[in-house]
């Protein structure tokens, strides 16, 4: 056995429901394999030690609790860049837990108090998004702690106390600083591109740019677009940009479903993430296909 500091990175795929859905489980689960082993690549040549992979997630130990912060802001790109273009592109996303502290390695394997924050905050993070726990942001340096966003102290499973968890998010955080010092800034630079989400329902068109935040759609009084159907929950969906993508994210009753112009396939979202992109339309509380459903159209408008 042995005991050391460590930093450990929990990366998660998202949307992976969606793809086995529309790419069927063999081709499905060869994606998702090929995905979590690029990732845990990039960590390695990142300076990172990978322990294991865990279905479509993977543990990596680092020395530098900086580098595993920099490592992970670069993940969902590689995965885009990784995933084949047209629907597979559309399903996959990252999401990402922090924590540092002692570990003992054992047998090919690790464990410890920092093992288990990072795993839970990894399962607490949306598609696009990384948490970190105290003792990681404790050895950030100030530029990156600006970029960091403080979700004050939540509760974690396991923990007997709340603890402080800040989320380190790309795309609308500190843009400025935090792309010049990671190589980002053709990303999130308005003056070389444009970036935006154009919504249309019955009338209605709103624009989503990054920096916007999250919009809400759904029943509810406080729904950024509101949809007038007892089939659309209160907060049914949310969509945001992350990390330079566009991400649907269904909290509903009766699920959202995402069909993408020019494929067949319908990718059906329950408590599951999708990256938009292209043109499509967005089917609330049933599926495109019922002409009865509330449903609207969109178009990520990517000029990079």
């Amino acid at each position: 056995m042995k005991q050391s500091v460590r930093t450990v990175v929990f990366a998660d795929l998202t949307g992976s429901t969606g793809l086995f859905e529309s790419a069927g489980n063999m081709a499905a689960t060869q994606i998702v394999t090929d995905c979590t082993h690029t990732l845990g690549r990039h960590l390695a040549r990142a300076g990172g030690h990978v322990v294991k992979y865990l279905g479509d997630g993977v543990l990596v130990l680092f020395d530098d609790a900086v580098a595993a912060v920099e490592a992970a802001s670069h993940m969902q790109d590689l995965l885009q860049e990784f995933v084949p273009p047209g629907m597979l592109r559309s399903s996959l996303g990252v999401k990402t837990g922090i924590e540092r502290g002692p570990i003992v390695e054992h047998d090919g394997d690790c464990y410890g108090d920092a093992v288990n924050v990072a795993a839970r905050l990894s399962d607490r993070a949306q598609a696009g998004e990384t948490l970190i726990g105290e003792s990681v942001f404790a050895c950030m340096p100030e530029p990156l702690r600006i970029a960091c966003h403080s979700l004050d102290r939540i509760s974690i499973k396991g923990k007997a106390e709340p603890m402080r968890v800040w989320r380190i998010d790309w795309a609308r955080t500190a843009e400025t600083t935090l792309a010049s010092m990671l190589g980002y800034q053709d990303l999130i630079d308005g003056s070389r591109a444009e970036l935006r989400l154009d919504i249309d329902r019955l009338g209605q068109h709103l624009e989503l740019h990054p920096g916007d935040g999250p919009l809400i759609i759904g029943r509810g009084e406080g729904a950024g677009f509101a949809i007038d159907d007892l089939r659309v929950s209160r907060r049914h969906a949310r969509v945001e940009w992350s990390g330079g993508q566009c991400v649907l994210t269904d909290f509903s009753s009766n699920g959202t479903w995402v069909r993408f112009a020019g494929s067949p396939a319908v990718v059906m979202l329950r408590r599951d993430t999708c990256t938009l992109y292209g043109v499509g339309e967005v089917g609330l509380g049933a599926a495109p296909d019922d002409f009865t459903a509330p449903t609207l159209g969109f178009r990520v408008i990517d000029e990079r």
